[in-house]
């Protein structure tokens, strides 16, 4: 659970400033759980740079309580999390002065945004909030008001937890929780997870993963583990103490997450899948001025447009489909078979069967694969330029889709390789609500 916080303050000597307004989001990973937005009386002068920064006078602030009023209210919607803040030093430090004029020792976790993205976004022109905010496409509204900060430093670390793909984050949190204690029950585990399409870890007392999943509902699929018999259940009931999880909203996603992220971490008790995910090809061959002939082979390799499948039946099966969805000469696929089309010219049944591969292949494309996102309003991308898969993100405004350099500066880097077009290309087949945008590579 994090506290997603942001301060306002007075100004002033070091350790005499006041708070003046707060927000704070209670985020469990996933959505925002609870907030308070107030404006804090902060009992001393506003400092005129601030008051001309923000917005906010003392006049404005006459009414509104003081820090003692909402102190309890701070204290409640912080216990249990980690608190998040964009340059967390400060903003702590504030809020640790203000209840230690009450006589209260406040302590919790505390995450920083700042130290985060220089980690994760190193190329970054900027990592002040304002800045970052611009250069990620994140929508940004009421600047140095504390709700303003306070979301787009949400929007922010929900965009770093996703491009976190070694749990660096959620490791640190974990291994906090659980030292020296138990985990809580699986049933709690399993009725705080969410019924969304995802990847799913299970963590030991150390916090590293031991197992990971992807799935299309997150809270069945780790209840069945809870709940199963055999070797592997057992190993991860009596192992798991945390549970954690990342919602993607598109399978398609999950799909890649969890490929790369097994590849990773290497969690004990995955077994890793072969090297190798597709076991044959449909070959393209032409002679001369014949008809393009289509073959299934068993390959090493795969090249150009070839495309491949996980055996034999399924190779036969996407023949057929495209033999149907695109009325293809059955010679090109059986060449037993006599030519059905003496009313076309061999070079309009090579293009049907060039336009078929076309379709389900995303050799030499620059396209951006949309589909649903994590919440209403967002949607999920997958980056793929001159064919080669770039990686995977969200985003909220259109203005973001059609900028390929906000797509790659937010997404999460995937190296390429035939697995990953094979798994896009499989999923290209199997599922038709994707949205297909082709990509403008000109500077």
């Amino acid at each position: 659970m994090y506290a997603i916080l942001d301060i306002e303050s007075t100004g002033g000597k070091y350790n005499e400033e006041g708070i003046m307004e707060i927000a704070i989001h209670r985020f469990d990973g996933r959505k925002v759980v609870d907030k308070f937005i107030c404006l804090i009386n902060p009992e001393r002068e506003i400092q005129p740079f601030v008051a001309k920064l923000t917005g906010i006078n003392n006049q404005m602030l006459r009414s509104a309580p003081k820090f003692h009023e909402v102190a309890k209210r701070i204290v409640e919607i912080t216990e249990g999390a980690t608190i998040v803040a964009h340059n967390a030093q400060f903003d702590y430090r504030i809020l640790r002065t203000e209840f230690r004029r009450l006589g209260y020792d406040y302590q919790r976790k505390t995450l920083c945004t700042v130290d985060l993205s220089k980690q994760m976004l190193p190329d970054a022109e900027s990592h002040s909030l304002g800045k970052l905010a611009r250069s990620l496409g994140i929508p940004m509204s009421d600047r140095h008001r504390a709700n303003g900060d306070a979301i787009a430093t949400l929007k922010l670390f929900k965009l770093l937890l996703g491009k976190d793909s070694d749990k660096s984050i959620i490791k640190t949190v974990v291994r906090e929780e659980t030292h020296g204690e138990l985990s809580p029950t699986q049933l709690d585990m399993v009725f705080n997870l969410p019924s969304e399409t995802g990847v799913y870890y299970m963590h030991n007392k150390d916090g590293d993963i031991i197992f990971l999943g992807k799935t299309t509902n997150i809270k069945k699929r780790v209840n069945q583990h809870f709940t199963n018999v055999g070797s592997l259940a057992r190993k991860l009931q009596k192992e798991t103490k945390k549970v954690t999880y990342d919602e993607t909203g598109s399978e398609l996603v999950a799909l890649l997450k969890e490929y790369q992220e097994l590849r990773r971490t290497k969690p004990k008790h995955n077994s890793i899948a072969r090297r190798k995910l597709f076991s044959h090809i449909i070959n393209f061959e032409q002679n001369g001025k014949a008809h393009i002939s289509l073959a299934i082979e068993s390959s090493k390799s795969r090249a150009n447009q070839k495309i491949g499948f996980n055996g034999v039946p399924s190779a036969r099966s996407f023949l057929n489909k495209i033999s149907s969805e695109f009325e293809i000469c059955p010679c090109s696929i059986d060449t037993e078979a006599t030519c059905a089309q003496s009313n076309e010219s061999i070079a309009d049944c090579n293009e049907k069967v060039l336009s078929a591969f076309d379709k389900y292949s995303i050799f030499g494309k620059s396209i951006a694969l949309l589909d649903q996102g994590r919440e209403t309003g967002e949607r999920s991308f997958v980056l793929i330029k001159g064919g080669h898969l770039q990686g995977f993100g969200f985003v909220e405004l259109n203005h973001q889709i059609n900028n390929i350099h906000i797509l790659e500066s937010i997404m999460t880097s995937i190296p390429s390789d035939e697995n990953t077009t094979f798994i896009i290309e499989s999923y290209l087949r199997k599922n038709n609500r994707l949205k297909v945008v082709p990509l403008n590579l000109a500077p």
